[in-house]
């Protein structure tokens, strides 16, 4: 499986606070070893993100990405607070 990230995603992964960015590195390991694992409670999103899947990185920050299967590629777009992303 290939990772790849948006430019927003890195543009704001700069931004995020050194515990969040430490965060969802350790995340990012996780679903990288098993995108399965229960810590990220991966699901998919429904409304205007349909097609998107999203996984916790704290409490509050989640990770946006989408899947392409045919490419075996996964794709982070965006990360955020609940809130942030959820409006």
């Amino acid at each position: 499986m290939r990772v790849q990230f948006s430019r927003q995603f890195k543009k704001q992964y700069k931004k995020a606070p050194r515990k969040i960015q430490t965060a969802i590195d350790r995340r990012l390991k996780l679903f990288i070893k098993d995108p399965d694992d229960p810590l990220l409670r991966n699901h998919s999103l429904r409304g205007r993100l349909k097609g998107f899947r999203s996984i916790n990185i704290t409490g509050d920050w989640r990770a946006v990405f989408r899947e392409f299967e045919k490419e075996n590629l996964i794709f982070f777009d965006t990360f955020g607070t609940h809130s942030q992303l959820y409006k």
